[in-house]
């Protein structure tokens, strides 16, 4: 710590004092002159499921007719989908950035941002170096010189590979998916014990791959973002979980009134009702940069369509 001794001296011991004022006046000078930096960056958070309601989560149920009755005329287009999205440094409980490219790094221990003079001025101790700390959370105006053995805690920290990874994901849109069911109550009920078509949408951005990067301080972290298995919710307390968007069903094609061949409800509802059908898609998005790799998993949730099931009727003479 640096102190005057005495009032309008002019010998050796007014020197700490004027290297002080001189560093405290560069450094200020050299903030100045810089863009103004937010104090505080809202956190990203991953993870999170999208809503049932949200204006992404739209339902697609498009008339594809009734499996069990071929000739009942639909089969909708179901379209191609594409559509247009470490440690942790804080101050008075918000996350805020660890790195600034005016205050440089935050020291978590004292709520300060420390820039190291370049270059140090004449006289520096040897062993020691001039940073300009700026405190209570990056405020400007709270700026002093300090003089330290060693970088401050935080110092010179690369940035969080998974932080990256999830500041890559918000820059891009996994949607849940759009739904069709075949049959549809709309069009007709189906029977019992009959076959039930699920499908979904394909395109890219309902499941995937896509693809994106986002880089910090020399480091860049890559994501793929695909699907790994769509889960059906049939609305009586089954789940059908298929490996890929499905089929459409096709009332005029060759498995008409056949279970479908890769997602359906094959042995069918085992009662007459109403039911509200689901799906939710399950995501990986994969990571990898500054030697590090890992995955982040999200789910999305379509709304319901609902599906009617009526009993068998059987006629005999």
């Amino acid at each position: 710590m640096l102190t005057r001794r005495g009032r309008g001296g002019t010998g050796p011991a007014t020197r700490p004092a004027r290297l002080l004022a001189a560093i405290g006046l560069a450094l200020l000078l050299a903030v100045a002159a810089a863009p103004p930096a937010a104090t505080v960056a809202a956190a990203r958070e991953g993870g999170i499921e999208c809503p049932i309601g949200q204006n992404d989560c739209d339902v697609w149920d498009d008339d594809p007719g009734t499996p069990g009755n071929p000739g009942n005329p639909g089969g909708g287009d179901p379209g191609d989908g594409e559509s247009g999205g470490g440690g942790k440094c804080q101050w008075n409980g918000k996350v805020i950035p660890c790195y600034d490219n005016v205050l440089g790094w935050f020291n978590n221990g004292d709520g300060c941002y420390y820039k190291l003079a370049e270059p140090q001025p004449e006289g520096t101790p040897e062993g020691q170096q001039w940073y300009l700390a700026t405190c209570n959370g990056g405020d400007l105006g709270s700026q002093r010189p300090v003089l330290l053995d060693a970088p401050p805690p935080g110092y010179g920290t690369p940035p969080d590979p998974e932080e990256l990874a999830r500041r890559a994901l918000a820059s891009i849109s996994l949607l849940p998916p759009r739904v069709a069911i075949a049959p549809r109550k709309d069009v007709g009920p189906g029977l019992v014990g009959l076959p039930v078509w699920m499908w979904a949408s394909p395109g890219r951005n309902y499941f995937g791959p896509l693809r994106a990067s986002a880089s910090d301080r020399g480091l860049t972290v890559s994501i793929t973002a695909t699907v790994d298995e769509i889960v059906w919710d049939m609305g009586n307390g089954d789940q059908v979980t298929c490996d890929d968007p499905g089929t459409p069903y096709d009332p005029k094609g060759p498995d008409a009134g056949r279970p479908s061949p890769d997602c359906g409800y094959h042995g069918g509802y085992a009662k007459a009702d109403t039911y509200d059908v689901s799906a939710t898609t399950h995501w990986t998005v994969r990571w990898s940069g500054g030697g590090q790799s890992g995955e982040i998993p999200q789910t999305r949730t379509s709304g319901t369509v609902q599906i009617q099931i009526d009993e068998l009727q059987v006629v005999t003479r």
